[in-house]
């Protein structure tokens, strides 16, 4: 996982702040791979279905971008007990839990 320990520690800070604190946050895509190379982030958030909406996932890049100096960040956000999309199932089955 290409990510440091600063790094997991802001992003899961964010997510608490804005999803709370049973959010569940996963890194996927390239960053999982430790012998790739660059990348963007791509962040797969499960969250309640009461803060699983466009108003949370901007608290949560808001909080991120002003942690992390961060702008190539990919956020999907997953509302728990709802139907899967192809990516929530991606990030399930790929994923690393932060």
């Amino acid at each position: 996982m290409r990510l440091s320990p600063p790094m997991i520690a802001a992003i899961k800070a964010a997510a608490v702040e804005a999803f709370g604190g049973d959010a569940v946050v996963r890194l996927f895509g390239s960053r999982v791979d430790d012998q790739a190379r660059g990348g963007d982030i791509d962040l797969h958030i499960e969250a309640s279905p009461d803060r699983a909406d466009i108003h949370h996932e901007v608290r949560f890049r808001t909080a991120l971008w002003k942690a992390l100096d961060e702008e190539q960040l990919d956020v999907v956000v997953e509302a728990r007990g709802r139907p899967q999309r192809w990516i929530d199932r991606a990030a399930h089955r790929e994923g690393i839990v932060l």
